[in-house]
């Protein structure tokens, strides 16, 4: 029996054997300018429409007005670019070598950022790399005389629902906490889109593995997780570290932590991970000014210092001010200190705050206080009046 024929641009017959040699060198290919790993799947995401209108109903996108702002075509990428009929879905891995989390977060006065955050920021680079994939099979489509194909490269900045196309593309699994799973590679990888008109293959999606797992469920420091697969944005801290533009609902505050932007305690607690690869991008490492921050240094920096530390990074879409917000809420849950009281003050009076950064300095304060009072209560009163002496009577050896 002949190989069948699919019609292609310009009219120009493919067989099935072209087609599913060019997906042996689209995913060679791919492997080859840095990705990890490259699926292939349809446009087909009817499925997911309901559950995107109703997480949308609830409310769960909070300020993310940009969620809603193209309805359904989040979920139909041949609407987004007309003419996809085909998703070459990719990840590229992000872990850093000594990532340090055990001792970041048991240090309250360590600032915690996430850890794709540390170094550069991913979205130009994966979006090159997927327009050199691009070039890479019309290269190959000019060998056989094939005509021009259409393609798009995508990465988190277009209305694109990427963990399901993934999940289809047979990248991983969609866990409890809604990123994808990878039985090899856990979940510290970005993901990335090539949209394309060609009928290349597709892959199979690979069957769930989190079983009776509910760890990040149970982890999740501000029960953002409300159900398995489903969280409210709200409530994740990710959201109001990066995403909230005001303050921080004071129910969450104390909650946060030391944690100043992101917050990966879903997939530390997540087994999957144990077996996670450190990524072989240095543009990923984490920067040494952020490699275990001291939240005073952090919060000393003024805008110009924080705009060439951050450069190129994640981290300076938030601004200088929402950095001090939640640096300000950090220092808000760290031990009782005279110097946190004293950066605090220092920073409310500089010019480089607003009302908003204000309020989260205040509260700060009122946080650090009430510590100081409690510290002091503990101590017995004779022993405070022997200090009180010793720091009136002997500064010298006080």
């Amino acid at each position: 029996m002949s190989d069948s024929v699919f019609p292609l641009i310009n009219s120009h017959p493919f067989t099935q054997a072209q087609l599913r040699s060019l997906t042996v060198k689209i995913k060679q290919w791919g492997q080859e300018l840095g990705f990890a790993q490259i699926g292939i799947c349809d446009t087909d995401l009817t499925a997911e429409e309901p559950k995107l209108q109703e997480w949308l109903d609830k409310g769960y996108h909070g300020d993310m007005n940009y969620m809603q702002a193209h309805g359904m075509m989040r979920a139909r990428p041949h609407e987004l670019h007309p003419g996809t009929i085909r998703v070459i879905s990719a990840r590229m891995n992000y872990l850093p070598p000594e990532a340090g989390f055990a001792a970041n977060l048991k240090d309250p006065n360590l600032a915690y950022i996430s850890r794709y955050a540390g170094g550069r920021d991913y979205h130009k680079m994966i979006r090159n790399r997927l327009k050199k994939l691009g070039q890479m099979i019309q290269a190959e489509l000019d060998t056989m005389d094939a005509g021009k194909t259409n393609f798009r490269p995508f990465v988190d900045s277009a209305p694109i629902l990427e963990r399901p196309l993934a999940d289809k593309a047979g990248l991983g699994w969609t866990g409890k906490h809604s990123l994808l799973l990878n039985q090899e590679a856990g979940s510290w990888f970005f993901l990335g889109e090539l949209f394309i008109d060609l009928p290349l293959p597709v892959d199979i999606p690979i069957e769930e593995g989190c079983n009776t797992c509910v760890a990040c469920i149970k982890s999740c420091p501000t029960n953002a997780i409300v159900e398995p697969y489903i969280v409210d944005g709200r409530r994740c801290i990710s959201y109001l570290t990066i995403e909230l533009q005001g303050a921080i609902p004071e129910e969450f505050r104390s909650l946060i932590g030391n944690r100043i932007y992101g917050c990966d305690d879903c997939q530390l607690v997540c087994p999957v991970n144990s077996k996670a690869p450190l990524t072989v991008e240095s543009d990923f490492h984490t920067r040494d000014p952020l490699k275990q921050p001291e939240l005073l240094t952090l919060f000393s920096w003024n805008e110009a210092e924080f705009l060439k530390i951050t450069e190129g990074s994640p981290i300076r879409r938030i601004g200088h001010k929402r950095w001090l917000r939640n640096i300000a809420v950090a220092l808000g849950n760290a031990p009782a200190s005279q110097k946190i009281i004293d950066a605090l003050e220092a920073r409310k009076n500089s010019d480089e705050v607003d009302e908003l950064v204000i309020e989260h300095i205040d509260w700060a304060l009122i946080q650090q206080n009430e510590r100081l009072i409690q510290q002091s209560n503990s101590i017995s009163r004779k022993t405070q009046r022997v200090i009180r002496s010793v720091e009136k009577g002997l500064p010298r050896d006080a």
